[in-house]
């Protein structure tokens, strides 16, 4: 099965936030930026759409002619706990350097880690494999794209967000 995952396009927060779960709107590029995406998804026939509940995920899906994805909250960003809403340069938290220094393990104060946001991609991963799907697209975020990837042995986890997709942009991966 093909999973054309496509990541959300920028966001309207200040440059720094933390904004994991929170339900931000999106840029004013947004048209824009979407177009391309739309234009980027041509030629592709998908069985089934999915999409995280955020709207900036759902609102990509609508504009390039899904506008009723699946919802699934495994396909939600990272929760970044306390931190969300706050630019990181101003988080006042003894874990933000530990998170930093290994933020491959260690959970954002009352937020997930990595590890936690691998396994809810992954089970959701898992689950798509039970059905006979072709092809299908899922509207997400960075993390998850990041952890798909993973999954999909594009990369290995060790300098995973090397290669994080940019805004808009669009990974192929195959279960």
């Amino acid at each position: 099965m093909d999973v054309i995952l496509i990541r959300h396009t920028s966001v309207g927060v200040p440059q720094g936030m933390c904004y994991g779960w929170s339900d931000v709107p999106v840029a004013d590029t947004f048209e824009q930026e979407a177009a391309i995406t739309k234009k980027n998804l041509e030629g592709y026939t998908f069985d089934k759409v999915f999409s995280s509940p955020l709207t900036r995920a759902r609102k990509l899906a609508e504009y390039c002619g899904f506008p009723h994805p699946v919802i699934d909250e495994r396909l939600k960003e990272m929760s970044m706990g306390d931190w969300e809403m706050q630019l990181f340069n101003e988080i006042q938290d003894d874990n933000l350097q530990r998170w930093y220094d290994d933020y491959m393990h260690v959970a954002t104060t009352n937020g997930e880690s990595f590890p936690v946001l691998y396994n809810r991609v992954a089970s959701f991963l898992d689950e798509l494999k039970t059905h006979s799907y072709q092809c299908v697209a899922i509207f997400a975020h960075g993390g998850v794209l990041v952890c798909a990837g993973i999954y999909g042995k594009l990369f290995p986890p060790k300098d995973c967000f090397n290669n994080l997709v940019s805004f808009g942009g669009i990974q192929k991966i195959t279960i």
